[in-house]
């Protein structure tokens, strides 16, 4: 069993009694030099794979032609080798300063587990997998040793760089060991279905089962499962007394269909136990995760935000952009908003010419896009995605702190999974330095100035702006030579009525505690400024739907302020760009409130009836432009 020999904070001993060396388990030498080592060009068939095996007496390169043999021939080989690391190579073009990534297998030791996964993992980390050979019995001290010399290899070579331990089952257990002994080396943890609380895990009701059950479960031989479960009780009892020294940021992923083990009560430890760990759970997914042909590890990780290369998540550098596929599956659940509301876009060309539809925007950036807020952020999706779907222009959103992180865990505040679609288009969090990185790397962003002022606004002030007295974003513009379109969006007076703001539920003393609360949740913008704009309160409105009518959104005239030197050295001038911008603004919301009465089909029936005759992919007509 694995014991403690004497306590330390930094990093707590592993000792094993009567632990065995295993021949030929070596440290990663060249470690680096082999991870740098050109990869193979896929072939006409797509389909050769080419290892790197290391910790074996010799490295070796075997060319498989299929991954169908790929994956049998690691399943069942049994060369009675140590545990070594291999290196799935046709993994596309990596990105630059990719991370490491070192994935430790489930119960079977073979390393498979990423065989589906790989291929799109490899475009943004460097991959090594562990190799278990399934009659090994090489003991978990040295399991420990072997990834720790990897890490401790990668992380003298490049410091501050994090690197990603992604493991199931077992080798999730194995990688919260590894962060427990190493805190001070910035890990990434992927656990997917940890086996955290093994003592209460249905693992144990196979013990007493008989052999054919237990190999027609798992594929390998009987012993290997007996040892493997004998390491899962030492990592159990190891983790029971130091899972509080693992610093890493923590993924948890759960799969739904999991019937081996007690996921939420791990989970549940985990979450309330570590300080960065996030939960999520896939219930429509099948056990092992990684293995289940629907799931997309890439596309979680996206998710979550869980990409870096460097000591923290740079909102611009590591960005991936959605793929086709991804892109409409975060935006399948708010299909429903454009039938409902049918959003009217409505630009202005450089010449002044108003047009429908977003072709009067700059398709060259930098461009800063201002404009007002509607009621709890109706307009944001729809707006972004239209500019992602009908102009293949990626819009970089400044949002709140909130859809990015919280102050508490488990608060009244829904989970950050709930805001996922704000990551996956682009989000980032607003503050000064991401509109600078924005605007040099000359992206599309889009400013809400008024923030969540307006967002959670009082009764009659719909469509009313509340910005900064101070131009914020008028210098940062003009430094970068940046085109600003002012913008104004109508429409959620059609929508809902506000029954009970947030002065009315101020006067219910339980309400106003849960306001408070909820407010303390997240990180508080504009706390030193007087006045509506500092008024940062969060709560959830009372509201009563109506029969839908129309949100409309129009673009002014291009602003631009290439050269505008005048705007950078005297405030003076800055102050009055900054004002034309609200002006600009005030007349596009003045222009939609006016027009959008000779709207024909404001009214979700009558656009209905409409494409019942025309059919329902056909454009909605709006007034006369």
């Amino acid at each position: 069993m694995i014991y403690m020999e004497s306590v330390s904070v930094s990093r707590p001993p592993l000792k094993f009694t009567a632990a065995r060396v295993i021949n030929g388990l070596r440290p990663a030498t060249c470690f680096r030099q082999a991870r740098r080592r050109s990869w193979p060009t896929r072939s006409s068939s797509g389909a050769s794979v080419c290892l790197h095996v290391k910790g074996s007496s010799s490295e070796t390169e075997t060319r498989l032609t299929r991954p169908k043999d790929y994956y049998s021939e690691l399943k069942f080989a049994d060369d009675g080798g140590p545990p070594r690391w291999f290196s799935p190579v046709e993994c596309g073009c990596r990105s630059t300063g990719s991370p490491l990534l070192v994935f430790l297998p489930g119960i079977d030791g073979v390393g498979h587990g990423l065989m589906l996964q790989h291929k799109r993992l490899g475009e943004i980390f460097d991959i090594w997998c562990l190799h278990i050979p399934v009659t090994d019995r090489t003991s978990l001290p040295d399991l420990v040793k072997l990834v720790e010399r990897t890490i401790r290899t990668e992380h003298d070579q490049e410091a501050k760089r994090p690197i990603y331990l992604v493991g199931e089952s077992f080798g999730a257990s194995l990688a919260l060991v590894v962060a427990a002994q190493n805190p001070n080396i910035d890990l990434v943890l992927i656990l997917a279905n940890p086996a955290a609380s093994f003592s209460k895990s249905l693992f144990q009701s196979l013990m007493p089962s008989s052999d054919v059950r237990i190999h027609k479960q798992f594929q390998v031989p009987v012993g290997t499962i007996v040892w493997k479960l004998r390491m899962f009780h030492e990592m159990q009892s190891y983790l029971d007394s130091h899972l509080h020294a693992v610093k890493a940021q923590t993924l948890v992923l759960n799969s739904g269909k999991d019937m081996l083990r007690p996921n939420k009560i791990a989970s549940e430890r985990l979450s309330s136990t570590l300080k960065l760990c996030e939960v999520r759970l896939f219930i429509h997914h099948r056990d092992p995760l990684f293995s289940d042909e629907t799931f997309d590890l890439v596309a979680t990780i996206k998710r979550v935000n869980y990409y870096r290369r460097g000591a923290s998540v740079d909102y611009f550098f590591d960005f991936f952009p959605p793929t086709p596929y991804e892109l409409k599956t975060i935006l399948r659940p708010f299909s429903w908003m454009n039938t409902a509301f049918d959003p009217v876009m409505i630009s202005t060309t450089d010449s002044g010419e108003v047009v429908r539809g977003l072709g009067g925007i700059p398709s060259e950036g930098p461009v800063l896009l201002v404009g007002n807020h509607m009621m709890m952020g109706l307009d944001a999706v729809l707006l972004v995605s239209s500019f992602w779907t009908n102009e293949n222009i990626m819009v970089r959103g400044m949002a709140h702190p909130l859809f990015f992180e919280r102050l508490k865990k488990g608060g009244k505040f829904p989970g950050l999974s709930f805001f996922d679609v704000i990551r996956v288009l682009g989000g980032v969090p607003v503050s000064a330095t991401n509109l600078y990185k924005g605007l040099s790397a000359k992206s599309h962003v889009l400013l809400y100035p008024g923030g969540i002022r307006e967002v959670f606004h009082q009764k009659g002030e719909e469509h009313k702006m509340f910005w900064p007295a101070e131009p914020e974003f008028v210098r940062m513009a003009a430094k970068f030579g940046a085109t600003i379109i002012p913008f104004g969006s109508v429409g959620e007076d059609d929508t809902v009525h506000l029954l009970l703001d947030c002065n009315d539920q101020m006067k219910i003393p339980p309400l106003k505690t849960f306001i408070e609360e909820l407010t303390g949740e997240v990180v508080r913008l504009r706390s030193d400024v007087e006045g509506e704009i500092g008024k940062q309160l969060l709560y959830y409105p009372l509201v009563v739907p109506k029969l839908p009518g129309r949100f409309y959104f129009r673009f002014g005239k291009p602003i631009s302020v290439e050269g505008r030197e005048d705007v950078l050295t005297d405030k003076e001038k800055a102050n009055e760009m900054y004002l034309e911008i609200q002006n600009e603004v005030q007349k596009c919301i003045d222009y939609l409130k006016e027009n959008r009465e000779k709207d024909p089909y404001r009214n979700l029936l009558a656009r209905l009836s409409y494409q019942a005759f025309n059919g329902f992919d056909s454009q909605v007509p709006t007034f006369d432009i």
